[in-house]
């Protein structure tokens, strides 16, 4: 069956310079990439996407963590994932969100690590099911970014839309 996984390469990813590494890896998948930014992780979006995680008394680390404070890398690679079995596909070359416990050859097997306060940097996010899929693709990425329709979408008009655009 065919379907979407959001994938977020965290800060400590990108600041060990890991984007190119993480990246061949999932190709082994030959899942699409129908949608790729890079996006400055403010405290709503942080909070939001770990809101299943609010009474964890880790979690001000957590939302640190992908906010980048951790390492002074305020962004994250925010990615969708699209093929047969993608969230199967892309978890198992994940490797278990416990680094420790990841087998070595995975991604989080081989670039993570767990700190002195017990937060796992494991360089990647990836969709746990199709219903949080759906909800984290929403989260993080509008219809039009994405190109594929994997959603219903609706056509508004905003009147009263400030946008930046180009001087």
């Amino acid at each position: 069956m065919n379907q979407q996984t959001l994938v977020l390469i965290k800060p400590d990813g990108l600041v060990k310079s890991l984007t190119g590494n993480i990246l061949t890896r999932l190709s082994e998948t030959k899942l699409q990439i129908i949608a790729a930014k890079m996006v400055n992780v403010n405290y709503e979006l942080a909070v939001e996407h770990y809101k299943q995680m609010k009474d964890a008394p880790f979690f001000d680390e957590l939302i640190s963590y992908l906010q980048g404070t951790l390492h002074d890398r305020r962004k994250v690679m925010a990615m969708v994932y699209w093929g047969e079995d993608a969230i199967k596909k892309v978890r198992q070359l994940a490797g278990a969100t416990n680094p420790e416990e990841a087998e070595p050859t995975s991604i989080r097997g081989s670039y993570g690590r767990i700190t002195s306060k017990g937060v796992y940097e494991n360089v990647l996010h990836a969709s746990s099911d199709i219903t949080e899929a759906e909800r984290e693709i929403k989260l993080w990425f509008r219809p039009e970014e994405i190109i594929m329709d994997i959603y219903p979408v609706k056509k508004i008009t905003v009147s009263t839309l400030g946008q930046k655009v180009w001087a």
